[in-house]
């Protein structure tokens, strides 16, 4: 299956983050065509063109445009979540730096269907590049008159503003988001009422991923027929895969929805020499993991769900045979023991207790009781804590354990971890 540069093709430019460059390659034409129609039409463009959110959980976008009530008398807000925090996931942060005009463009054309005048987007506060690269490109559009007051004599009023989140990964859960949004501590609200009816400021709100965002211009540009061209059916259109770890090439790979693993590694040449794949996540940490049996499952929504897992923000995490995956999970543990917000006892407990216990497993002090003891609390997280979050540092430790049981009671029968022989006798140093 052949690479679909769109969002990407020519984020090898000099200067392709400035407006300069973004109008040379049909830049702000989709919003022209989005600005010539009814709102209503662009969201059925949207819905008819199947794009589904590039975020993690593959909600079709405009159905969620759809849900925006209108003749309520309220304001209307669109949120761009590009607070991406996920172990792994590495797509946004790119394309906001390579291209931001692709999404302030998409932002225009969202506002402009859900019929909202303020737009925010909530930026990841650590990444001060990108900040400031989304702020120059704000400015640029404000200039050339693509936002502000009666843009492209349009009659349409937009103002968009760049917010910088405090590095908090539970902001990445969209009602937690609008809560930081509005200056409180980010931890998500009890839903219903659903952001379409009162989320920002309790006001109807449209919450999306950048790259779903960003992918709205081109189709506006090129029509239904054409994206539905690529990817599957109940998947159709492309979007970005990002390899990581143990392959000779990482980096972004834009393809179509449904291609393989073994496909995409021989775009990025194959496991790195003279190793074998071990283990994958097909969309970040907090997706169950696959291993080397999965490498022909069609990575779109439906593919990968029918195989045991989702396909989440498409983070290829790859890991050859030299890599501990009790270790790998326990380091997954730990980072969700920390993001933690606190707010339930299933994920506030669960993940600290995950967390001794993979400890005590890796360092060889551990018992075959622990192992079903992993089992047992990451069951009591799974679906019952108030948002995903539990559920992904429950997901990897089940996926874990289904497939590398052997590995887990190989720590305490040698007592220590086995790809690490130094390990058990320098954990007892350090206890003794």
């Amino acid at each position: 299956m052949p690479l679909t540069p769109v969002l990407s093709r020519f984020w090898d430019e000099p200067q392709s983050w400035t407006l300069e460059t973004y109008l040379r390659h049909d830049g702000y034409e989709g919003l022209r065509k989005a600005l010539a129609s009814t709102p209503d039409q662009v969201i059925q463009t949207v819905k008819d063109a199947g794009l589904r959110g590039r975020g993690g959980a593959g909600f079709p976008t405009g159905m969620k445009w759809g849900f925006i009530p209108q003749g309520d008398g309220k304001p209307h807000y669109l949120v761009v979540n590009a607070d991406e925090s996920e172990p792994g996931t590495c797509k946004d942060i790119p394309l906001m730096m390579a291209t931001p005009h692709a999404l302030v463009e998409g932002v225009i054309i969202a506002a402009y269907a859900i019929r909202s005048s303020k737009a925010f987007i909530y930026v990841r506060g650590e990444v001060i590049p990108v900040l400031r690269r989304l702020q120059a490109a704000v400015a640029e559009a404000y200039a050339a008159g693509y936002l502000g007051t009666n843009i492209l004599d349009s009659g349409f009023d937009l103002e968009l503003v760049v917010h910088a989140g405090a590095g908090a990964y539970i902001c990445g859960e969209e009602t937690a988001l609008l809560d930081s949004l509005e200056g409180r501590r980010g931890q998500p609200r009890l839903r219903p009422p659903f952001p379409a009816v009162a989320g920002l400021y309790a006001c109807p709100t449209v919450v999306n991923n950048v790259e779903s965002i960003a992918s709205v211009p081109p189709i506006l540009l090129n029509g239904i027929d054409w994206f539905r061209s690529m990817g599957s059916e109940k998947s159709p259109g492309f979007t970005l895969y990002s390899l990581s770890g143990h392959v000779t090439k990482p980096g972004q790979y834009e393809a179509p929805l449904g291609i393989t693993l073994r496909e995409l590694l021989e775009y990025a040449g194959g496991i790195r020499a003279g190793h074998r794949l071990k283990f994958w996540t097909p969309g970040g940490s907090s997706t169950p993991i696959f291993t080397d049996e999965h490498l022909d499952v069609a990575l779109d929504y439906e593919g990968v769900g029918a195989a045991g897992s989702m396909l989440g923000t498409k983070a290829l995490q790859i890991f050859d045979e030299t890599t501990c995956v009790v270790r790998a999970v326990l380091r997954w543990t730990e980072f969700y023991e920390h993001e933690s917000c606190g707010k339930c006892t299933p994920c506030r407990e669960g993940t600290y207790w995950l967390t001794q216990i993979l400890q005590r497993l890796e360092a060889g002090k551990g018992t075959e009781g622990d192992v079903e003891k992993l089992l047992d609390i990451s069951d009591s997280i799974l679906g019952k804590s108030f948002c995903a979050l539990g559920d992904g540092a429950a997901s990897p430790i089940l996926s874990s354990i289904k497939y590398f049981r052997d590995e887990y009671l190989a720590h305490f029968t040698s007592g220590g971890c086995p790809f690490d022989p130094h390990a058990a006798t320098l954990f007892s140093a350090v206890t003794a």
